[in-house]
């Protein structure tokens, strides 16, 4: 019983007709993980595993599938970190690569060799730079029109109509495909047995964005984190974020929750630091006459030891958008669960001058 994976299909609107695909989907890359990841490998290779099980998968806003540029074309985002040593690695908007997170777990190992210049390795690398460190380093490319599925083709043709036709429309997340629109996968990962904890994420990005913009997942900081907390190193957390990629940038979101739990880590309430750090660090910073309900969503996985010294983890998740999709699974568990989160009717209801924050939490 080592192993534990989480995984995330984004924070957004999720329609009842894509419900069943979307919860399968997030259990596959749990298990797949599983299988693909010995019970003494690193958390890790599972996340990196996982994501990449996401990425192939048309269902979802990363790798294969993604929402398309402005121009027609996939650029992704992508990042993964080792709580343990706190490594990073990331890539954005890069064409042409099969599985955007093995690219960044290679950016990441890249950073742990020396260099005999002394010159100081990269903690991102993106667009044409990103494509010839892929082929030097032997992560799969693919011809870029192989990433364009049919339906992110119909979107895109859809949308770019209603933009050059200046058509007035109330914003792309009101589409009633609205599916489409979710911006991110991630995953999560501790081993209980070596201490490891990893987190990552990877992104498609918004329909018709800029060529060459980069969201959260691309960021440090932002979409990803994980780390030991504070003296207590049997206290860790990691987490991966979904939502509005620029919003989530200004407010380093993914640090920020580490911050707020390491601030408190001697009687930490995970639920209340989700709640305050998503309203007061992102919801109100972030809230306009133009975005008046920001979005972002968080899957949080901490560990710590119980009164008899034994290792325990727990699964978070919180979100001020309509749903969420989460799947966690474990090495004594493997076909895991799956849901699609939906916040209460009592929340759903409160009007936009009140952040709509929905806190849950899982053992696992």
């Amino acid at each position: 019983m080592s192993i534990y994976i989480v995984a995330h299909g984004g924070a957004g609107l999720h329609s009842k007709t894509s419900e069943r695909d979307v919860r399968k989907a997030l259990q596959k890359a749990c298990n797949q993980a599983l299988c693909s990841t010995s019970e003494n490998a690193s958390a890790l290779s599972a996340v990196e595993n996982a994501i990449s099980f996401l990425e192939d998968s048309s269902l979802l806003n990363a790798g294969c599938g993604s929402n398309l540029t402005l121009d027609g074309t996939v650029e992704c985002d992508a990042a993964i970190m080792d709580g343990q040593t706190c490594d990073y690695g990331s890539v954005g908007a890069v064409s042409g690569v099969k599985n955007p997170i093995r690219l960044a777990r290679r950016v990441l190992e890249h950073s742990r060799v020396p260099d005999y210049l002394g010159r100081i390795p990269p903690l991102t690398l993106v667009s044409a730079g990103a494509h010839a460190f892929a082929r030097s380093a032997h992560v799969q490319l693919v011809p870029p029109e192989s990433l364009i599925t049919p339906r992110a083709q119909r979107q895109w043709e859809t949308w770019k109509h209603r933009l050059d036709s200046s058509i007035a429309v109330s914003g792309l997340a009101k589409d009633s495909d609205a599916d489409v629109f979710q911006d991110t996968v991630g995953a999560v990962a501790w081993n209980a047995i070596s201490g490891e904890i990893a987190s990552g994420v990877s992104s498609g990005g918004i329909l018709l964005k800029y060529p060459g913009r980069i969201g959260e997942a691309a960021v440090f900081g932002a979409g990803c984190w994980a780390q030991a907390l504070g003296r207590r190193s049997k206290f860790t957390m990691a987490c991966s974020v979904s939502g509005a990629g620029e919003y989530i940038m200004k407010a380093s979101l993914a640090r920020s929750i580490s911050n707020a739990l390491e601030k408190d880590v001697a009687e930490v309430d995970v639920h209340e630091v989700l709640q305050r750090t998503l309203v007061d660090d992102f919801w109100i910073p972030s809230r306009s006459a133009s975005n008046p309900d920001p979005s972002a969503g968080v899957i949080l996985l901490t560990t710590d030891e119980d009164d008899n010294g034994r290792a325990m983890g727990r699964l978070w998740c919180a979100f001020t958008t309509p749903s969420m999709a989460i799947a966690y699974a474990s090495s004594e568990n493997p076909h895991g669960k799956a849901l699609i989160l939906r916040r209460p009717k009592v929340i759903e209801a409160r009007s936009n001058d009140h952040a709509r924050v929905f806190v849950t939490g899982f053992t696992i």
